[in-house]
């Protein structure tokens, strides 16, 4: 992994995580937020790789 990876990491994914600790923690529904949201985050990013499939494999339009 090259360092735009590791910058990539940092910035995005570390907070991403400790946040959704965080809100899991707080919730006295046993979490049932924070599944929510990361479902909703899976399902956002499932549509995003969908929609952009082409795009993805280096097809140019």
């Amino acid at each position: 992994m090259n360092a735009s990876g590791y910058i990539f990491y940092a910035i995005f994914v570390i907070p991403l995580i400790a946040f959704l600790v965080w809100l899991i923690r707080q919730d006295k529904r046993k979490g049932k937020i924070g599944l929510v949201v990361l479902a909703a985050m899976v399902i956002g990013v499932l549509i995003y790789v969908y929609l952009n499939r082409d795009a993805l494999n280096g097809v140019r339009p």
